[in-house]
């Protein structure tokens, strides 16, 4: 099996062990963000860590594409979750909004976090947006139009390149065509260049990140064609290798993978050709081979699908994913 994505500050922080011991993840909590909220459907949640606790984002309302879909956040506090919070909507005036979509966050290194989401009536038309907020989230800015032809991060979070710039993970769903590309930005989101990646036949969508030895990088991609699908950067992501396929099953569902500080990687991602009853956590040495390591959902009927995953500075590690179009169901662990 194989497969993964990531989000790390700085690739020189990484160390890469010749002889990686085999991970074995314990659960430390687990449960829900919010049991009750203003909102009946929710999906696509993002996770960060801040310096007041890990804080999560999604979008929620009556129904995916439904104008009233919002951004929401929510901080975890010495082991409580904040109310959930809306801080964007696609209100465009008095009588007209569009729905809103997949949050991601990133801590800036000044310590600004930056909201990016999307805008617009179905992911074939909408635009990238992002606010920043300089109080840990307390309040954010009026939201800022990305440049025309960019998206920002389209699910999966961006990473820090050993220049100070970011790479975000970005796609396009257009004309019923998917393809993958990265985004790099100057860390002030000044300047935008794309760089695209052949599918190779793949029809693929929302890539995820991870690092590897000597500022190698890798993306991992959710494809119509029921497997995740990999492609490699030997050059800070400006060119990237024609996509191959990892051996690894998925539903056409979103993942997210991340690298850890001891240069292991972890994946989340639906290993069904057919559902989202099921949802696993993966773990590679090399990015390659891949192996299931636990298995956070496994139901006959349900959806447990869009994780996200990061590491804290503690080195444990959060995850969350939607459950049942819900709530969004949120793990600590320790690896």
């Amino acid at each position: 099996m194989n497969s993964l994505s990531i989000f790390l500050p700085l690739l020189g922080l990484l160390s890469f062990p010749q002889n990686q011991e085999k991970v074995e993840p314990k659960i430390l909590s687990s449960g829900f963000i919010y049991e009750t909220a203003p909102f009946p459907q929710c999906h696509a949640s993002t996770l960060l860590e801040t310096p007041s606790g890990i804080m999560a984002s999604w979008f929620g309302g009556t129904r995916e594409k439904h104008p009233d879909v919002s951004i929401y956040t929510s901080v975890l506090s010495n082991g409580t979750w904040s109310v959930p919070q809306m801080v964007a909507d696609g209100v465009e005036n008095e009588t007209f909004r569009n729905p809103t979509w997949n949050p991601v966050l990133h801590q800036l290194e000044d310590g600004k976090i930056v909201l990016f989401y999307k805008e617009g009536p179905n992911p074939r038309e909408w635009w990238g947006l992002y606010k920043v907020s300089e109080d840990g989230g307390k309040t954010w800015s009026k939201d800022i139009q990305i440049p025309a032809g960019f998206l920002g991060p389209v699910k999966n979070k961006s990473i820090v390149l050993p220049d100070g710039r970011l790479l975000h993970p970005s796609s396009f769903e257009i004309n019923r065509v998917w393809t993958s590309h990265v985004e790099i930005t100057d860390p002030e989101l000044k300047t935008w260049k794309k760089s695209e990646i052949d599918g190779a036949g793949f029809g693929a969508i929302q890539p995820t990140t991870l690092i590897h030895p000597n500022g190698k990088l890798q993306l991992l991609f959710r494809t119509q064609q029921g497997e995740i699908a990999t492609s490699w950067s030997s050059d800070s992501g400006n060119t990237w290798t024609k996509m191959v396929s990892t051996g690894l099953v998925n539903n056409n569902s979103g993942i997210d993978a991340v690298t850890l500080k001891s240069g292991y990687h972890l994946l989340v991602c639906n290993p069904l050709k057919k559902g989202r009853n099921k949802i696993s956590l993966f773990g590679s040495a090399d990015g390659i081979t891949w192996e299931e390591l636990l298995v956070l959902e496994d139901e006959s009927t349900g959806e447990f699908s869009y994780p996200a995953i990061i590491q804290a500075k503690d080195g444990t590690v959060h995850i969350s994913y939607t459950f049942n179009r819900t709530k969004v169901k949120y793990l600590h662990l320790k690896v």
